[in-house]
């Protein structure tokens, strides 16, 4: 199995990447949190990698951290979801908070991922909560998911919803924590 690869970017076609090593070309599918901290076009870069052989293909998974495989690996273990739904959710949120959601119950923030309903997102906590090592994040209050939740819905990233939310005083209610980070985000566009 091909466990890393190193070597120069030929091409970038989101989520794909072709990277040349030793004389060929990898195609190798990776996450958008992966595919934006890439280096350009002709540099060097180095991914951890998953390889998956089925009967019609041979495919290859890529990512900038081991963090971010080792969550690829769990997801996959999971019943229902397979490489396409794992690389969706960790281009739709962090390593970390993909832990943290399933640690913390947070099935609204899992459901926000395309192609997760209600029922897969209550399968990968029950799968996963356990299993799953979340780093030592600050929990979420329910608060700050309503904000979460809501600023994701307006068009921002799942990211930066999660770092505004982060300034909600405790004691704001929902409509005072959106205006609070729609105010910083808007400072910082």
């Amino acid at each position: 199995m091909i466990a890393t690869i190193r070597g120069k970017i030929l091409q970038k076609n989101p989520p794909q990447v072709v990277i040349e090593c030793g004389g060929l070309g990898y195609e190798i599918d990776v996450p958008m949190s992966t595919f934006y901290n890439l280096p350009n076009i002709g540099e060097e870069v180095f991914l951890e990698t998953v390889m998956i052989v089925r009967e019609d293909a041979q495919l290859l998974y890529g990512f900038l951290t081991s963090q971010e495989k080792s969550v690829f690996r769990q997801l996959l273990k999971v019943s229902g979801i397979g490489p396409r739904i794992s690389l969706a959710m960790l281009s739709s949120m962090s390593a970390e908070d993909i832990g943290n959601a399933i640690a913390n119950n947070e099935i609204g923030l899992l459901t926000m991922v395309p192609g997760i309903g209600k029922k897969t997102a209550e399968r990968l906590v029950l799968e996963l909560k356990d299993k799953m090592v979340v780093t030592s994040a600050p929990t979420v209050s329910s608060v700050q998911t309503e904000v979460i939740q809501a600023l994701v819905a307006l068009g921002f990233s799942e990211r930066e919803a999660r770092g505004a939310a982060k300034n909600v005083p405790a004691d704001a209610d929902a409509s005072e924590g959106i205006r609070l980070c729609l105010r910083q985000l808007a400072q910082k566009g």
